[in-house]
């Protein structure tokens, strides 16, 4: 069905479980409550429990690597099946495999932004200076969570650092929250590629959330080919053309042509 079609792919958290980062809604995944845009920029408090379980899990997610359906993707960018991929993910793993055309939708985790003066630095230089602040925190034991942060019951204590350009305490990773917008221009550039495409190809999304249902309606308006990979049901299953409950790697292995095999 999908042939030499000019693809475009819309990837979730599924595409990295198998580089160590877990999951919201998958299956066998935990309950889990993650902090809101509101919860976060209201009190002090809040970004305290955030930075202080974000700081635990940055090791882990700092460390993680592409796997083999990152390496997958790329491959096909190259040899040219793949005309673009909007990732919901903010683990960066996909252009670190290599690949080049591709939307942030979530922004990235590797980034942090100050909400005062909007100064823009990397969350590397973050983590040295919440390592000075707080000798050790960062190797408690702890649970991993999506996105990059850790369970932790008690986050009191935990000193937040300052933006280094204005002191304001008010520093947030470059990501969308529950709650936040998507940019504009995220937005518009994945819906331009929605128009381009020949078909749409989910991989590991529940779709549970707008910012990407959205593409997959849209697709669905143009009556092009909808196919999507994913354990468990998604809230475009009845938008889909082919729905297959299977692993993206395997899956991904049998539609790339032989010269983007992977390992």
């Amino acid at each position: 069905m999908l042939g030499d079609r000019r693809l475009l792919v819309l990837g979730g958290a599924g595409l990295s479980t198998d580089s160590g980062i877990p999951d919201y809604r998958g299956p066998g995944s935990p309950a889990r409550t993650p902090m809101t845009y509101q919860e976060f920029v209201r009190t002090p408090e809040g970004r305290q429990r955030y930075w202080a379980r974000a700081h635990v899990g940055w090791g882990r997610m700092s460390s993680a690597e592409p796997n083999r359906t990152h390496h997958l993707l790329a491959a096909m960018e190259r040899e040219g099946q793949l005309h673009g991929l909007i990732t919901q993910n903010v683990d960066g793993l996909h252009e670190r495999a290599g690949h080049r055309r591709l939307v942030d939708l979530h922004g990235r985790i590797d980034r942090v932004i100050c909400l005062a003066c909007h100064d823009l630095t990397p969350r590397a230089d973050l983590h040295r200076q919440l390592c000075a602040l707080n000798p050790g925190y960062d190797l408690r034991t702890a649970d991993s969570a999506p996105d990059g942060d850790a369970i932790l019951d008690d986050t009191t204590g935990f000193v937040v650092a300052p933006c280094k350009s204005c002191g304001a305490e008010q520093l947030k990773p470059d990501v969308v929250f529950f709650g936040e917008n998507v940019p504009k221009e995220r937005v518009e550039q994945s819906y331009a590629w929605v128009e381009e495409a020949e078909a749409l190809v989910v991989l590991g999304s529940s779709l549970q959330v707008m910012s990407g249902l959205r593409f997959v309606r849209a697709a669905h308006k143009r009556a092009i080919p909808i196919v999507i990979i994913n354990r468990g049901t998604t809230r475009g299953d009845d938008l889909a053309t082919v729905k297959l409950e299977s692993g993206c790697a395997e899956t991904l292995t049998s539609l790339s042509s032989p010269t983007s095999a992977v390992g």
